[in-house]
């Protein structure tokens, strides 16, 4: 292999600790003042025909855009779990390896998501708005009252990595877990919790929801008209995976009509712009897309693309690869 340092452009500019790794270890230019778009990220690589790229969904790479890469492109790095701005496809069928960022956003991911359940349970966003414009008044003994999370029944879709991390957190709040996912785990990975073959069968157990597994925009959406009304009247639903998994529009009915308490989420179907109607409920806790958004994780983000681009470079297993 060369000596010479991998040569390397990214789509964003990366945490310190990563720029100043770049700056040592690899060929690049200077990093971008603001992220760049795919078309922009394609000249960029024409003009500097670089070894890696190094993305994140901001510069979403399919179709024609990969074509456009230039042969000296050996690897993708996405600083990311979610794959959904990649053609994987067209991608390895040009011999161009794939690496995204899994393990390292496990606990802010999960710690986001209990967040998403207390907040919404406790009434968060209603409480810090009226904190905001003045709290003027006595709530007396039934005013704006939450619902108790110690003790409520958390059903999990999805008992991957993240979908266990959230449920060790839910047991220090006592919470009995149920989960939905493709097979069943070991009873040690089960660590207690009740599985559910058919997700239309755990629906009307659930006090909370949360979804934890990938999604597609090309899929139907897991959560419509029909399974939110599986859910008991006044539970609370959590989204901190996918917004492609959600019909907005059967969650907004939900909320509106009573069916649903409230709702906790860190996506949407339409991101950075969400539905107004949602974003205009004062029934949901709304954070925007930034589960993985500490910086020890996003470092560590970082550092693994570029890990996989060290790799790749030297000719040893990537850390991370992705694969068809």
């Amino acid at each position: 292999m060369s000596t010479e340092a991998p040569r390397l452009i990214r789509s964003i500019r990366l945490l310190d600790a990563a720029e100043d790794r770049i700056k040592t270890q690899f060929t690049a230019p200077p990093p971008p003042e603001k992220s760049l778009n795919t078309q922009a990220l394609l000249e960029l690589a024409k003009a500097f025909q670089p070894f890696a790229v190094v993305v994140t969904n901001n510069a979403p790479l399919k179709g024609k855009d990969v074509e456009a890469l230039p042969e000296c492109v050996k690897l993708v790095s996405t600083v990311s779990v979610g794959l959904d701005h990649l053609d994987l496809p067209a991608l390895h069928a040009r011999g161009i390896a794939v690496s995204n960022t899994p393990n390292v956003l496990t606990d802010c991911n999960a710690d986001l998501s209990m967040m998403l359940i207390l907040a919404a349970c406790r009434r968060a966003a209603e409480y810090y708005t009226l904190m905001k414009k003045g709290w003027h008044r006595g709530m007396g003994m039934g005013g704006m009252l939450g619902h108790r999370v110690t003790g409520k029944r958390l059903g999990i879709v999805g008992m991957g990595r993240i979908g266990q991390a959230v449920a060790k957190r839910a047991r220090g709040f006592d919470m009995t877990i149920l989960y939905h996912n493709r097979s069943r785990l070991s009873a040690a990975e089960e660590a207690g919790a009740t599985y559910f073959e058919k997700l239309e069968d755990m629906l009307p157990h659930c006090d909370v929801l949360t979804l934890h597994m990938p999604g597609s925009p090309s899929a139907p959406p897991l959560m419509n008209s029909q399974t939110f009304s599986l859910l008991p009247k006044g539970s609370v639903f959590v989204n901190a995976a996918r917004g492609s998994l959600v019909d907005e529009d059967a969650l907004i009915e939900a909320l509106e009509s009573g069916h649903l308490f409230g709702a906790g989420l860190d996506v949407y179907r339409q991101e950075p712009n969400p539905n107004p109607r949602l974003t205009a409920l004062p029934n949901i806790f709304m954070t925007p897309h930034a589960g993985s958004a500490t910086i020890e994780t996003r470092t560590a983000m970082c550092m693994l693309a570029l890990d996989n681009v060290e790799a790749l470079a030297k000719g040893l297993p990537m850390p991370s690869p992705v694969t068809v």
